[in-house]
């Protein structure tokens, strides 16, 4: 009897117990944007450092205030960087900019739109309330010492790199990015600048379309393109040479049952052991995954170009968020915005397109394509959706999970 296909959720469940992650390795702060994070940032001292001024204006004393001095003498100014002055004497006041450490004795600042200046003097107006602690970004109030600021696995956007600077992170602890070989198989195929393209010949696209979804999730390092023929010493010679050179090897088309889909036999001539062949869905069925004598993942995907994107954004990407040890995206549910019928019995990976209803829920609106191999029909698509097997009918309303192409 043949083996049952796995579902969608056990392939990627095996696929991620296949391999642990990868090293870390030292990065300077000026080229980790980014990069996957592996050993939390800390806070090195509070955060703010100091009482904070945030307002250019005086700095005052509350209770001189309150005991009655509505005028009050400028005895100095005060920028950021500078030591702290102190204020002590009644009805006195410091000039003061934003940044700058809140003088001494000071417990509140007035912006300067809310009194009137005469040279070195300023008045309040008999009905300003000023309280203690106004205008002041307080010392420790954002961070305290030794505080979590940026998680291990977190992306290295703009925001953390500033965060990372301000904790004197001059290096950081970051995962290797993987080198990935991406394959493209096929006689029909050509080079996108061919000077002339005959009836029976088709442009790569597959290779140009899984190095820019990889590039643009930013998990992988270098990636690079190749192309074999169907032919099986050169898939083997040309395996032969990529396999110990790369980390992850991605290949597209050969995979199926027809005579001249040589891949799978090749690899297990290679000695890359199959850890699974087949995934109950569409598009992508024959999806191939198997690890190298050296533990290389290898993954070949179906030629067809819906499904070469799909299954690399279904098992690719998410083996790449595990091996570096990035924190998984959330789960995202829409409901449909149509009905679906769908009878084979497999999963289905519909594109389809996003909007938000009045009621502030995802609402996907399906976009089918013609067949696998129509990659157009993915421009303008958001993503897909993942429709379990077992229903034939998905009426409008059905909650799904989503996945988005970047």
């Amino acid at each position: 009897m043949p083996v049952p296909l796995l579902s969608p959720a056990e392939a990627e469940a095996q696929i991620l117990a296949a391999l642990p992650r990868l090293p870390a390795e030292d990065c300077p702060l000026a080229h980790a944007h980014g990069r996957i994070l592996r050993d939390a940032l800390v806070a090195d001292r509070p955060f703010p450092p100091f009482d904070r001024v945030t307002m250019d204006g005086f700095a005052v004393r509350t209770s001189h205030l309150t005991a009655g001095a509505r005028t009050l003498q400028i005895v100095a100014m005060q920028g950021a960087g500078m030591v702290a002055k102190s204020l002590t004497a009644p009805a006195t006041c410091i000039e003061i900019a934003t940044g700058a450490t809140l003088p001494d004795g000071a417990d509140a600042i007035i912006p300067y739109e809310l009194v009137e200046r005469d040279g070195d003097t300023v008045t309040l107006p008999a009905d300003l309330l000023v309280t203690a602690g106004q205008n002041i970004h307080r010392q420790g109030s954002d961070f305290a010492p030794g505080a979590e600021i940026v998680p291990a696995g977190a992306r290295l956007d703009a925001a953390a790199i500033g965060a990372a600077a301000a904790c004197g992170y001059a290096h950081v602890s970051v995962c290797l990015r993987p080198k990935v070989a991406v394959i493209a198989t096929g006689d029909e195929l050509v080079e996108v600048d061919a000077a002339s393209i005959a009836p029976h010949q088709i442009r790569k696209s597959n290779d140009y379309a899984l190095r820019a979804a990889l590039l643009e999730h930013g998990l992988a390092g270098e990636v690079d393109r190749f192309h074999f023929r169907d032919h099986r010493p050169d898939i083997e010679s040309g395996l032969k040479r990529i396999l110990p050179a790369y980390d992850i090897v991605l290949l597209s088309g050969g995979v199926s049952k027809g005579k001249y889909d040589y891949v799978p036999a090749v690899l297990a001539e290679l000695q890359v052991r199959q850890v699974l062949r087949g995934i109950a869905q569409r598009p992508g069925k024959p999806l191939w995954f198997g690890l190298s004598p050296r533990q290389t993942p290898v993954f070949a995907l179906p030629g067809n170009p819906v499904s070469a994107l799909t299954c690399l954004h279904r098992y690719v990407l998410p083996l790449l968020v595990h091996l570096t040890g990035a924190t998984p995206p959330p789960q995202t549910n829409v409901t449909l915005a149509a009905p679906v019928s769908f009878p084979a019995p497999l999963a289905f990976f519909l594109p389809v397109k996003l909007n938000t209803s009045a009621t502030a829920q995802l609402v996907a609106t399906p976009a089918p394509f013609n067949t696998s191999g129509d990659l157009g029909g993915l421009v303008g698509t958001d993503g897909f959706v993942e429709l379990p097997a077992g229903p034939t009918d998905f009426p409008t309303g059905t909650i799904a999970s989503f996945r988005r192409w970047h």
